[in-house]
């Protein structure tokens, strides 16, 4: 990751931080029947603008290249969605005795039934006909959490068909259009999508603030932090025990590449289905906490990681290089 994209990470959690203050200071603005109207124009056009910037910004072109790569997206899918969700939701029954706060522990939950990042698997998902964090995580959901989502399914999976998958589509036909001028223009569809999540995040926590009865112990939040960083690390280090196996046949790019994608999980799409899934529950932001914290984790973590993965990449490639046998 370059300084400029350390720099708009780092720009970004700032905001997450002040939206969040913001709706602290005065959270009748945000909540729901305030001014600002959330159930309106969050719930149906900030999540429709974040899908339509991503079907504009999303290059179909490159899917031919994505096939060739599909042993990895399957891998990447099903640590992702099955591997992840099914350990988390084994791990919370022996924290479930605890004194931890409920809700956090749904939001674990969550974090583990979100697919990967639009931005780093999306490609490799539409290879085999679209992305399915959007059916599987809202069954996941349902399956790990039963009723404490009180929207029936039915109505989850129209909403997200409305909000998500048209305006995507939309997107991408007009992209067919305007996709010359998108190249030379080259639109900020990253901080597009950051302002509008922001926004997501400022009315969620307005509705939690406006609520009294919502209770969060520090020593709860220090426990999820913890526990967040230390899954984040133990599926890095499994992902990369089981993908350098050499019955699977990965190069070391690959390795590199399930590392990170079989690991993160997306904000951009997580939130706006949390809003969805779980709307009108007075806990959303509590639920929603654990994804707000593994997001920045997983930037850092792999920042920090990056120079060592680098490393050992090159020196395999290296490797491979010197074991080729020469004509």
């Amino acid at each position: 990751m370059g300084l400029l994209g350390r720099l708009a990470k780092e720009w970004f959690l700032l905001c997450v931080v002040l939206a969040i203050v913001l709706a602290k200071m005065d959270p009748a603005v945000g909540a729901k029947g305030g001014p600002l109207k959330p159930e309106i124009t969050i719930t149906y056009i900030a999540v429709s603008a974040i899908f339509f910037n991503s079907g504009l910004s999303l290059k179909t072109e490159e899917l031919t290249s994505a096939l060739m790569h599909i042993k990895l997206h399957l891998f990447v899918q099903i640590f992702t969605l099955a591997f992840f969700p099914t350990t988390i939701w084994l791990f919370l029954q022996l924290l479930s005795v605890t004194s931890i706060n409920e809700w956090l522990l749904k939001g674990l939950q969550t974090v583990g039934c979100m697919p990967p990042p639009v931005s780093s698997a999306v490609i490799l998902t539409k290879a085999v006909g679209g992305n399915e964090g959007i059916i599987i995580t809202p069954l996941l959901l349902l399956i790990f959490l039963g009723s404490s989502s009180s929207v029936p399914f039915s109505s989850i999976f129209s909403q997200l068909s409305m909000t998500v998958v048209v305006p995507l589509i939309i997107g991408q036909i007009v992209r067919r259009y305007i996709k010359d001028w998108l190249e030379r223009k080259k639109p900020p569809f990253g901080t597009i999508s950051s302002c509008v999540l922001l926004t997501i995040i400022y009315t969620t926590f307005c509705d939690t603030f406006s609520n009294t009865n919502i209770d969060l112990d520090g020593l709860s939040l220090l426990i999820i932090l913890f526990i967040i960083f230390s899954v984040q690390l133990s599926f890095m280090f499994l992902t990369f025990f089981f993908s350098t196996r050499n019955n699977l046949g990965f190069t070391p790019a690959d390795t590199v590449a399930i590392i990170f994608c079989s690991t993160h999980k997306s904000l951009t799409l997580g939130i706006p289905m949390l809003k969805i899934v779980f709307a009108g529950h007075e806990h959303l932001s509590l639920i929603s906490v654990p994804l707000l914290i593994y997001h920045p984790a997983q930037i850092l973590l792999g920042s920090l990681l990056v120079p060592t993965i680098k490393s050992w990449m090159v020196s395999r490639q290296k490797g491979v290089k010197l074991l080729r046998p020469t004509v």
